[in-house]
């Protein structure tokens, strides 16, 4: 059976996992989080290519996937064209959903909830160039709700006053009461979805590219040639460092089909 490889900084990428186990019931997923050196959004550009490639190079050796989701918006808009260079495997990227923000905006004022590395990178002014040229976009980089994700996923409660505090930066910018559609640019932020729903005005449209990353990926998986079946063997779930409160993060995991945090162990992909 095919096998598929989800990769992140964190955990962010169990909220793709979760997309791919309802699309593709049955598909073996393994997930590697790069732990080690989390946040992304924090790291140099170039540095942090390097050692994406390394580490993915690693995996493929180790882990056999078939296909990679790179299910970090981070490593998406900077290591998707390395990694296609490098490795004779294919890749799909997460991008923030700018062009599906814009077909549903009626006031053509669209909002982004991202990273701050993510709202800083050109790339993102060539998305809406490309496709969302008639709309006004008010992005806006939170460092702190990637960490308030990390301990939602391990089923802390989710203190309402900062997520306030972070969507009023978004929504408090000159313009900011046109947006009607926001997507969100970070995959951490999948564990936020209903927090966020509930702290911004009313009839305001959240989009979350999860499911679409995991369609994209089943077509993809769809075109390539089936290995022949093999001795089947449970999905494992690594990090490169082990996450803090590892029984919090077993119980989460158990509920996408892993069991407790491994070690991914590294050899060259220091940064």
């Amino acid at each position: 059976m095919q096998r598929i490889l989800a990769f992140d900084s964190g955990i962010g990428g169990f909220g793709i996992v979760r997309a791919l186990r309802a699309r593709l019931p049955g598909m073996p997923v393994d997930y590697l989080a790069d732990t080690a050196i989390y946040p992304y959004g924090e790291q140099d550009d170039a540095a942090l290519i390097d050692r994406v490639v390394t580490l993915m190079g690693e995996a493929i050796a180790r882990l056999s996937p078939d296909l990679i989701v790179i299910a970090c918006n981070t490593a998406s808009t900077l290591a998707l064209g390395a990694l296609r260079e490098r490795y004779d495997i294919p890749f799909v990227g997460c991008v923030p959903p700018i062009k599906w923000a814009a077909a549903l905006s009626q006031s053509r004022t669209i909002g982004l909830l991202a990273t701050r590395a993510t709202v800083r990178r050109p790339y993102l002014r060539d998305l809406q160039q490309r496709y969302a040229p008639d709309c006004t976009l008010l992005a806006y980089g939170a460092r702190g709700l990637a960490d308030l994700a990390e301990r939602a996923f391990r089923g802390h409660p989710i203190p309402a006053d900062i997520v306030q505090q972070e969507l009023a930066a978004l929504f408090g910018q000159p313009g900011g009461d046109r947006i009607d559609v926001v997507g969100i640019g970070c995959t951490h932020y999948t564990f936020l979805m209903d927090a966020f729903r509930a702290a911004s005005p009313p009839g305001m449209i959240w989009l979350d590219p999860a499911d679409a990353v995991a369609r994209r990926t089943a077509t993809v998986l769809g075109a390539l040639p089936r290995r022949p079946e093999g001795t089947s063997r449970p999905d494992l779930a690594f990090f490169t460092a082990m996450p803090a409160e590892p029984a919090r993060m077993t119980t989460a995991m158990a509920a996408l089909g892993y069991g407790s945090p491994a070690l991914f162990a590294q050899e060259q992909a220091a940064i």
